[in-house]
């Protein structure tokens, strides 16, 4: 398998797993805070890589001229973007937070054409907006109210977008200099030592440092941030990163919106949510344009080498 192909089949495992974890957070929400869900599942993730990396199961070698690089990556994600898209949600509604998120491939389109010169093609932007009307279309027939009126929760949803729309763009521009590996490596250190530390500053100004451990006695907590901090973290940036490595910024992006059609599934197989019309009208959209982006980028592969 061509590391082209094994990249968009790494796009697909990426979305599933993501799509997954909005199931395992709600789970785990109704027991602990979403910094304290934060601080568990990267301090797993990290404990995790780590405990891989002293087996030597993998193989992490963080120098000094990779350093800078790997700051900035682990800076928008996932230090800003985990700080801004749960305040910016707690501000809004889920539907109209949903749709924010959405806008990520188009804004990763125009920072790639800008930074990275990888410009999507016309029929390519087509493909990606239907994409994420699919998202839209799903979110806004979710609304059960009209617009809230908080502006301070679209900025905070908006600097989330741009974060996670910074960290496509850099973690392509740094996989020249550091495998995938390293990269994921070093964002779970970031978001490790920083929610931590948040966490365990906030629990001693409540005085109920306590909490730290005991949250964790709960299985219903534990178990979430097992999956979210194991799998969701390491496995799903580390597929996303070997993606963006070989591919450009603004396919792999695309591969994310079907995380909603994933979390629409799980929560019907799952948590026994209704499916609705919507749903499948607002899905086909999604797998229609991500299937004609990435296919549009295969043909543009296959005429450059003929």
């Amino acid at each position: 398998m061509t590391p082209q192909k094994k990249a968009h089949l790494f796009g697909l495992g990426f979305a599933t797993i993501f799509g997954l974890t909005f199931m395992f957070s709600k789970t785990a929400l109704e027991y602990t805070t979403p910094v304290g869900l934060l601080a568990y599942r990267f301090l797993f993730a990290y404990g995790a890589f780590y405990l891989l990396k002293r087996l030597k199961v993998i193989r992490v070698h963080l120098s000094k001229d990779k350093l800078k690089p790997l700051l900035l990556v682990g800076l928008f994600q996932p230090v800003l973007y985990f700080l801004f898209e749960p305040y910016g949600l707690h501000q809004t509604t889920s539907a109209e937070a949903g749709m924010m998120i959405a806008l990520i491939p188009i804004v990763v389109s125009v920072l790639s054409a800008v930074i990275l010169k990888e410009r999507p093609t016309i029929p390519q932007l087509m493909f990606i907006m239907l994409s994420v009307g699919g998202v839209m279309f799903i979110q806004t027939m979710e609304m059960s109210q009209s617009l809230s009126p908080a502006i301070g929760g679209y900025a905070l949803l908006f600097l989330a977008v741009l974060s996670a729309s910074f960290y496509n763009i850099v973690s392509r521009l740094v996989s020249v200099k550091a495998s995938s590996l390293e990269i994921t490596y070093f964002m779970m250190l970031m978001g490790a030592v920083f929610f931590n530390g948040l966490y365990v500053i906030r629990l001693l100004l409540g005085g109920e440092l306590g909490l730290y451990v005991s949250s964790l006695s709960q299985f219903s907590v534990l178990g979430p941030v097992i999956y979210l901090g194991v799998i969701g973290s390491i496995g799903g940036f580390w597929l996303l990163n070997y993606a963006l490595s070989q591919l450009e910024a603004h396919v792999i992006s695309i591969y994310a919106n079907i995380a909603t059609v994933v979390a629409i599934s799980a929560g019907y197989v799952f948590l026994q949510e209704a499916l609705k019309w919507h749903h499948f009208v607002g899905a086909a959209m999604i797998i229609t344009g991500v299937y004609g982006t990435v296919r549009i980028q295969a043909l543009r592969k296959k005429k450059a080498l003929i």
